[in-house]
C-alpha cells in the first residue's frame, strides 16, 4: 500500500514538473504556433535530474510529444531544433531504439535532410554499440538515397561486425563494394558468402555476383591489352586471341562457367555469353 501511494506521489510530482517546465517555456516570446514551446526544452542532463528516477517515462512522454510536433506541418520551422529534440530524448533513455529509428525515418520523408538522418541514428549507434540495426538503416539511407556507395559500404561493414547481425549485411557489406569498384573485397566477401550459405537461393544469388565481379575483372583486363594492341598496331584486332599472339596477354581469361567472352572487333566492345542473372 505504501509503495503505491509513493508511486502515485512521485507520478503527482513528475506531471506538475512538467506543467511547470511548460508553463515557464510557453512565456517566451514566439508565433503562436501549436506545440512550439517543445523547442525549449533543457537538456536532457537537466530534466533527468527533476524526473525522480522516472526518465524513462519522461523520454517517452517527450517522444510522444515529439512525434505529433513533427507532423504538423504549420510549424514550418520545426526542424531547426531537431537534433536537440532528440538529444534530449536519448540522455534521459539512451537504451530506447524506438527515436532513433524514427527520428532517421522523419528526417528522410518529412525533412528530406539525409545527413540529418544519419546523425541520428550515429547517435544511437554511439549510446547502443551492440545495436547493429543503426548502420545497416544508415547503410541503407546512404545508398538508396544519397548514393554514397562508399559511405554505404563503411556502415554496412560496421553492422556486419556487431555479433548477432543478420547475414543480409554481408550481402549489402559485397554489393556496396562492387559498385566502389573495389573488386577485390567485393569477391572475397561473396565468395565468402557462397561458402558458408545454407540456402541454395542465398548460394545462388553468391554465385551470380561472383560471375558479375570476374566478368569486370576480366573485362577490364581484356580493355587494357586492346587498348595496347591498338598503340602497336593502330586497329582493333580481328580476335581475341590476336592478344595472346602478339605477347599482350599469356592466355584469355573465361567467365565464371568457362565460357569465352564476346567482342565485336569493329567497335572493341567485349561481353558476357549471358547475364549473371540468367545463368
Amino acid at each position: 500500500m505504501k509503495k503505491n501511494v509513493s508511486l502515485g506521489l512521485v507520478l503527482v510530482l513528475l506531471a506538475l514538473s512538467f506543467m511547470g517546465l511548460k508553463v515557464r517555456i510557453e512565456q517566451i516570446p514566439r508565433p503562436n504556433v501549436p506545440g512550439s514551446s517543445i523547442i525549449y526544452l533543457p537538456s536532457g542532463k537537466y530534466l533527468k535530474m527533476t524526473t525522480f528516477g522516472f526518465s524513462s517515462l519522461a523520454a517517452d512522454l517527450i517522444y510522444i510529444w515529439a512525434i505529433q510536433y513533427y507532423g504538423n506541418t504549420a510549424i514550418t520551422d520545426r526542424f531547426a531544433y531537431f537534433t536537440h529534440i532528440f538529444d534530449v530524448i536519448s540522455e534521459l533513455d539512451p537504451k530506447y531504439i524506438d527515436p532513433y529509428e524514427i527520428g532517421a525515418l522523419i528526417a528522410i520523408y518529412d525533412s528530406r535532410d539525409i545527413p540529418l538522418a544519419l546523425k541520428i541514428l550515429d547517435m544511437g549507434l554511439a549510446k547502443n554499440p551492440d545495436q547493429w540495426i543503426f548502420p545497416l538503416e544508415a547503410g541503407h539511407y546512404a545508398q538508396m538515397y544519397a548514393k554514397d556507395y562508399e559511405l554505404a559500404k563503411e556502415y554496412f561493414k560496421k553492422a556486419m561486425d556487431i555479433p548477432g547481425a543478420p547475414d543480409v549485411a554481408k550481402r549489402l557489406y559485397a554489393a556496396a563494394s562492387f559498385k566502389t569498384l573495389d573488386l577485390k573485397t567485393a569477391w572475397e566477401t561473396w565468395l565468402e558468402v557462397y561458402k558458408t550459405a545454407t540456402d541454395d537461393q542465398i548460394r545462388k544469388i553468391a554465385s551470380n555476383h561472383l560471375y558479375q565481379v570476374k566478368a569486370a575483372v576480366d573485362i577490364a583486363a581484356l580493355k587494357s591489352a586492346l587498348e595496347k594492341y591498338r598503340e602497336r598496331f593502330g586497329r582493333n584486332p580481328l580476335e581475341l586471341e590476336q592478344l595472346v599472339r602478339a605477347g599482350i596477354l599469356s592466355s584469355l581469361p573465361q567467365d565464371l562457367d568457362g565460357k569465352d567472352y564476346l567482342y565485336d572487333p569493329p567497335t572493341g566492345e567485349i561481353k558476357t555469353q549471358v547475364s549473371p542473372w540468367k545463368r
